[in-house]
């Protein structure tokens, strides 16, 4: 439609020049002695619109000429610009896709656009890596040295790869540096928890646990295995003297003291160094909070001297506990044992029989038939004794 308004318009406008020129008897004279040139008006026009249309597109040509250059050079930079964020594209999309060796290539056309480089070191860094090329990687992440916009992030994948590669030492430096330039935030701190776990850095990772747990950022079955292998190596330090342990002690939290998993290491580290006092009051604020068999187990290690009040008080423990825990064969086999140090003979064997038939574990069998061997023994009743030793062995061989 507008085409066809266009070719009417150009009728009308051509039939009204065409009508106006006709009865136009005006002439154009021009001199330049001693020549004379007479020109009608109508061609004189002509004349000037050809004239005009000639100038006009010389003009253009020129100008056109001389932005030829920049043309080109944009559009070399247009097509460099494509090329590079077309590449950072595929880089991106094919390291998600697990085509590492594609990721890296596309990474390095993506580089060849300045403002790329820094993004595309950053995921030919990571596809290096999954790679297992250790120095390509670190070539990538050389990159980055000099861009401070992109420190932070040179600085977390450093973190991340390091630690993924097993080098806690290098990747600790790197979260030093991150810690230095003010920046922290949630995976920095989880990154660091596994770099510092790798370097079986347990006091430092009992920190970084619980400053992640305030901000909810650890599953707590996570938090909690942490925390149990911390205290493991913590509190089963041979080197510890009772001295040194106590001072380790003193730094656990009250929480923490009361579980389960960290009362029963504390107690039967201070067993080992003849804590027994300090292992019997761990064990009770324990069991107080959370009863667990570990813990009870700790607790009859820790028996006080025959015929001390401490023994006295701990049978008295027990025998409250086993009011409320009729059928638990280990409180059954503790109660045996004070009872069986203690001297209490009828009471001793009761409780032995007890946790005898309540046990389903071949160890509490075996320490069962021990303890009542040993009963009988020193009761002078050998056979019985004999009958319970040959149980414990079998129950040793099974």
């Amino acid at each position: 439609m507008r085409l066809f308004l266009w070719l009417v318009a150009m009728m009308a406008a051509a039939i009204g020049i065409a009508v106006t020129a006709r009865f136009n008897p005006g002439n154009v004279v021009l001199f330049y002695p001693p020549h004379r040139i007479d020109l009608s008006l109508n061609f004189f026009v002509v004349l000037e619109v050809a004239a005009f249309a000639v100038l006009y597109i010389l003009i253009r040509a020129f100008r056109a000429t001389v932005k030829m250059p920049g043309k080109v050079a944009a559009y070399r930079q247009q097509k460099r610009e494509r090329d590079g964020n077309k590449g950072l594209r595929e880089a991106l999309k094919a390291l998600f896709e697990g085509r590492f060796g594609h990721a890296e290539k596309a990474a390095l056309r993506a580089s060849e656009l300045p403002e790329n480089v820094g993004v595309a070191a950053l995921i030919g860094a990571r596809a290096a890596h999954r790679m297992r090329q250790s120095a390509r990687r670190d070539n990538w992440l050389n990159k980055l040295v000099d861009d401070n916009t992109l420190k932070t992030a040179r600085l977390m994948t450093m973190t991340e790869l390091l630690v993924d590669d097993h080098q806690p030492e290098l990747a600790l430096e790197a979260v030093r540096e991150l810690n230095a330039s003010g920046t922290r935030h949630i995976h920095a701190l989880q990154m660091s928890l596994k770099a510092q776990q790798q370097a079986k850095n347990w006091p430092e990772v009992l920190r970084l646990v619980r400053s992640l747990d305030k901000h909810r950022a650890l599953h707590p079955a996570l938090s909690s295995r942490l925390r149990e292998l911390a205290y493991d190596d913590l509190l089963a330090d041979a080197s510890h003297d009772a001295e040194s342990l106590m001072r380790v002690w003193s730094t656990v939290p009250n929480a923490d003291r009361i579980k389960p998993y960290v009362a029963c290491r504390a107690a039967s580290a201070l067993n080992a160094r003849g804590l027994h006092d300090e292992a019997r009051l761990v064990a009770e604020e324990s069991l107080a909070a959370d009863w667990d068999d570990r813990v009870i187990r700790a607790y009859r290690e820790a028996a006080a001297p025959a015929g001390s009040a401490a023994l006295l008080m701990q049978i008295e423990h027990c025998e409250n506990w086993a009011h409320a825990r009729p059928t638990d064969a280990e409180l059954a086999l503790t109660l045996g044992s004070l009872c069986l140090k203690q001297k209490l003979w009828g009471k001793a064997q009761r409780h032995l029989e007890q946790a005898l038939s309540d046990a389903s574990d071949p160890r509490m069998v075996r320490e069962s038939h021990l303890k009542l061997a040993q009963m009988h023994e020193a009761l002078g009743q050998e056979e019985e004794a004999a009958n319970h030793y040959r149980q414990c062995a079998l129950a040793t061989i099974l």
